[in-house]
């Protein structure tokens, strides 16, 4: 018989235990009856949570391994009825079918399966979840009626909307949003495995429109992928618009590379000046030196947290900035910040990255996919091909150019010296140009410099225009036909150069 208006029901069975004990405890103090399934159920029954076996509602036992539980017309009837649909009620009243309130599901952990050194495909297998995407997707659909949960995040707010009977259809309709997209990653996931990464599902959540897009007659949207955590915080500032996304992420990755407290500039994706230091405050100032005319509209990184003095800078020297990035924010630095209203100020997150992340760009009306460049060329991996060799100072110089025009649009072209920038060129059609555009912007400062470059040298024109401007040592990947003509001009011209073997385009 239908239960009573009083008499509400929830399923629980999570792979992910979090909070699963405090959650039940809750709904049945609120009045809930507990049903549940295998390792949920012994988990409740040893916090001495009273629970209902889901075999009990079914008359049916677990199946083949567990494999067979939950897909019974009592559980999914339960779930799918329509509660103010009277033939739906008839229906129930004639099958014996109680409704089910409450859904709290979590899959099967076939991500983290994957992910195992010495799991098997038939472990892999195993944990493709069929019966928790089915009573999720239920829920979902009948969302009206049934809350769906499949965050352990969502647990305590729900339990305070249940108990102040203050839950609405957005939030119910925002819950059975995360569950579709829960599934659709989850599917997406078992495909690329299935299909040997020949099909790559692709999710994204949590769009959040730009103030325009890459121009202002374009509308431009941002979106978490594949389940990622919020990406930033924004303390003050314009709305953000496609290129300070861009941008700002080109930065930040740029910042992320050094260990020494760093500060990046970028315009249009390019860098324009960066700077190593031990004290992060002349970081800032000598990356800005570097070249103070492209920093016009910039967009900062600093990967230390940012400070008073740094604030201070910004304003007082007058740096028309877009964005500014940093871990963290001093108070102080926060309130001067609020001078300039406009500003674009962001915390973002500092995570280890031990694996590269899968990138994507359209083109041709398709998707290219690829893993990110996370190479890191080392003092060990840098062979010396001249008779002279760099020295212990130019070394560090060398890898700390390389680290930046890793990050440049191609053809790059980065002079360093004492750990910041002199001069960049990059994104043109010839190596030899940015070269020219390098060297230009340097001026003076070339001398006795180091030069990165991020591929091959096609022809020995970009090292002769280097040693007019007093370059005295070169970093590139090797590989030219043309290796062994370049690297007997260096000889000639004095200048010790070390191949890495790694080029490092981007386009």
């Amino acid at each position: 018989m239908l239960q009573t208006l009083m008499q509400k029901r929830a399923l629980l069975s999570v792979s992910d235990k979090t909070g699963i004990t405090d959650l039940a405890k809750k709904l049945s103090e609120l009045g809930y009856e507990i049903l549940s399934t295998g390792g949920t159920a012994r988990a409740l029954e040893e916090a001495k949570i009273k629970t209902t076996p889901v075999e009990e509602i079914t008359g049916f036992p677990e199946c083949f391994s567990g494999r067979v539980k939950t897909m019974h017309p009592m559980i999914t009837g339960g779930i799918l009825m329509k509660r103010n649909d009277k033939e739906h009620q008839k229906q129930a009243k004639d099958l014996k079918i109680d409704p089910i309130d409450v859904i709290v599901i979590n899959l099967y952990p076939f991500e983290e399966t994957t992910k195992k050194k010495d799991a098997t495909e038939a472990d892999v297998i195993e944990q493709i979840d069929i019966g928790g995407p089915t009573l999720l997707r239920s829920a979902a659909k009948n969302f009206n009626d049934v809350i769906a949960l499949c965050d352990p995040a969502d647990y305590d707010r729900v339990l305070d909307l249940i108990a102040k009977e203050k839950m609405t259809t957005e939030v119910r309709k925002e819950l059975a949003t995360k569950v579709f997209l829960h599934t659709a990653k989850y599917d997406a996931l078992i495909t690329d495995y299935l299909s040997g990464g020949m099909n790559h599902g692709v999710i994204m959540h949590h769009g959040t429109a730009l103030r325009y897009g890459e121009n202002p007659h374009q509308w431009g949207k941002f979106f978490l992928l594949n389940g990622a955590e919020k990406a930033f915080t924004m303390h003050q500032g314009k709305e953000l618009s496609y290129l300070n996304v861009l941008d700002g992420d080109g930065a930040w990755n740029m910042a992320m590379e050094f260990e020494k407290p760093t500060a990046v500039m970028v315009k249009h994706a390019n860098p324009s000046g960066i700077a190593s230091d031990e004290n992060i405050n002349v970081a800032f100032q000598k990356a800005y030196d570097t070249d103070r005319l492209s920093a016009f509209g910039v967009i900062i990184a600093i990967n230390r947290e940012c400070t008073e003095e740094i604030a201070k800078k910004i304003i007082d020297q007058k740096i028309f900035t877009e964005l500014l990035m940093a871990p963290s924010f001093e108070k102080g630095a926060l309130e001067i910040l609020k001078q300039k209203p406009n500003i674009r100020v962001l915390s973002v997150p500092v995570k280890e990255r031990k694996e590269a992340m899968t990138t994507y760009r359209t083109a041709m009306g398709g998707m290219l996919v690829q893993d990110e460049d996370i190479s890191n060329v080392t003092e060990k991996d840098l062979k010396v091909v001249t008779k002279k060799a760099p020295t212990k100072e130019q070394i560090q110089d060398l890898l700390f150019a390389w680290k930046v025009v890793k990050h440049a649009k191609s053809n790059a072209i980065v002079l360093a010296k004492n750990s910041e920038t002199v001069g960049i060129g990059c994104g043109q059609t010839s190596r030899v140009d940015s070269t020219w555009i390098a060297l230009k912007r340097a001026g003076d400062r070339a001398k006795d410099a180091v030069l990165a470059s991020d591929a091959f040298f096609p022809f020995p024109d970009a090292i002769e225009e280097a040693a007019k401007g007093g370059v005295v040592a070169m970093i590139q990947p090797g590989g030219s036909i043309r290796d062994e003509e370049v690297i007997k001009r260096a000889d000639e011209l004095g200048i010790a150069m070390v191949t890495t073997g790694v080029r490092v385009f981007r386009h």
